[in-house]
């Protein structure tokens, strides 16, 4: 039998030891693939925010929690300001509501709930819809009508979700809409939504002449700070500004805070299950005691008996990581479709070179005591050892 043949059997000598100390890595390497996976989605669809044709500057009312949170409303008339300042090519109020039913009896408020709690649906005029990064080239359909009643589009994620397409009916508010296209932006949350007139949502919602924020795009030659900071100054107290790469910033931290976490976790949960390596490796090594000294006793080499052991370790830590990856990959995919999330999870190449890598580490660290003390054997001990 050959050297490395005999390294990749040794391990299976004793199943259900290895099988658990395999299980142990595994949970630690599904763990760090499922939270990456779920990240990477996430940021991927805070980048969306900077892409060309989209508002650079979203304007909310001055106390509002945050971008996408309940807060005060803004007069529609700000719109027309603000496309006046200078730097500023275009401006749209938007307005954001949500509804919790999508059959018989509908209930819905306005004031910039998102879709947690049900349907998010943002109304905008039609030729601004650009602004919000919808545009004809990445919608099946067309676009609603401007000053349409009983029109809407919906996002990808949302149409799934509901299993809609185009034609189709959707009761919002008691009141059926017909989808005229199905739309994809990749942001989480638009595309987890519907578009429809700025006027009709208005009017579902009792908030005439009133917008929940205002996306403002700028000139290309102008600077996105200096026009957000204008719009500052001349309405202080009333409106306040973020900017798209603000937005991007303030996630990616939110999303760098729960990656560090889903690290700590993962990295615990594979330290619990290096220990069950070392204890593998260590009553192995007890087991074959005679069997290490015959192999001393035939010429073998301290560094070769180390190097036998260590790459014992690493192979089951190997193939842990290939269990790993498979159980968060396929792990992901399942509850998110239970769950019917609009997070699209992304599977990068990084997450298996980290996956392995851990692994690589993991098995290089526990298999090391085990290999010292049997490369330490005494040929004369070991084949009295019983």
């Amino acid at each position: 039998m050959s050297y490395l043949t005999l390294i990749l059997k040794n391990p299976f000598r004793n199943k259900t030891r290895t099988a658990l100390s395999i299980i142990g890595i595994a949970i630690g390497i599904m763990i760090i693939v499922a939270m990456g996976m779920i990240t990477n989605g996430l940021q991927s669809s805070t980048q969306t925010t900077l892409k060309a044709g989209a508002a650079e500057i979203t304007v909310m009312h001055t106390g509002s929690n945050s971008f996408y949170s309940t807060g005060g409303t803004i007069d529609q008339g700000r719109v027309n300001d603000i496309r006046g300042i200078n730097g500023v090519k275009d401006a749209a109020g938007i307005l954001r509501a949500s509804n919790s039913s999508f059959s018989g009896a509908s209930s819905g408020s306005s004031g910039g709930q998102t879709g947690f709690g049900g349907l998010s649906i943002i109304g905008i005029d039609s030729n601004k819809l650009s602004l919000a990064g919808v545009n004809i080239n990445n919608t099946q359909g067309s676009l609603f009508s401007e000053g349409s009643d009983n029109e809407v589009i919906m996002g990808k994620t949302a149409a799934q979700n509901l299993n809609k397409t185009v034609g189709d009916t959707v009761n919002l508010y008691g009141k059926d809409f017909r989808i005229t296209g199905v739309f994809e932006t990749g942001n989480l949350m638009e595309d987890g939504g519907i578009f429809m007139p700025l006027s009709t949502l208005q009017n579902l919602t009792s908030s005439t002449n009133k917008v929940s924020n205002i996306y403002v795009k700028v000139n290309d030659n102008a600077n996105v700070t200096q026009v957000s900071q204008s719009i500052l100054n001349a309405y202080p107290n009333e409106l306040s500004t973020i900017t798209a790469e603000d937005q991007a910033k303030m996630t990616n931290q939110a999303l760098g805070a729960i990656n560090t976490a889903s690290w700590a976790i993962s990295l615990l949960a594979v330290f619990i299950g290096g220990i069950g390596v070392i204890n593998t490796m260590i009553m192995s090594v007890f087991e074959r005691t005679r069997e290490i000294g015959v192999l001393k006793a035939v010429g073998w080499k301290e560094r070769r008996i180390l190097g036998m052991i260590i790459g014992e370790s690493v192979v089951i830590t190997l193939l842990a990581a290939v269990v790993g990856i498979i159980l968060g990959f396929v792990g992901v995919e399942i509850i998110l479709a239970f769950s019917k999330s609009t997070i699209t999870p992304i599977f990068s190449v990084d997450l298996i070179i980290k996956a392995f890598g851990v692994a690589l580490i993991v098995g290089i660290l526990g298999g090391l005591y085990p290999a010292y003390r049997a490369s330490k054997l005494q040929p004369t001990e070991a084949l009295r050892y019983e």
